[in-house]
């Protein structure tokens, strides 16, 4: 019989305005950082474990993370987040 000990999630996610909306790229800098706030805000009411790996902001003002989270509250998965 074979069962998941443990498992999680490397996504990477990108955070971006449409061109047609025609903000200026700092306008659209403040709304994908506020964008990210409001998804790590989320995670945090989910009791979703996760930890951001990395985020960068790119030229055209979008901003690409990554973040590993947690599949399943059933599995011990602290050995992902030491």
């Amino acid at each position: 019989m074979k069962r998941v000990k443990a498992a999680c999630i490397l996504q990477t996610l990108i955070f971006s305005q449409k061109p047609e909306m025609g903000y200026p790229k700092e306008r659209a800098v403040k709304i994908n950082h506020e964008e990210i706030e409001r998804y790590k805000a989320a995670l945090e009411r989910a009791k979703t474990r996760y930890q951001i790996v990395s985020e960068e902001e790119q030229e055209d003002g979008s901003v690409v993370v990554r973040v590993k989270k947690q599949y399943s509250d059933k599995a011990d998965v602290s050995e992902y987040f030491s």
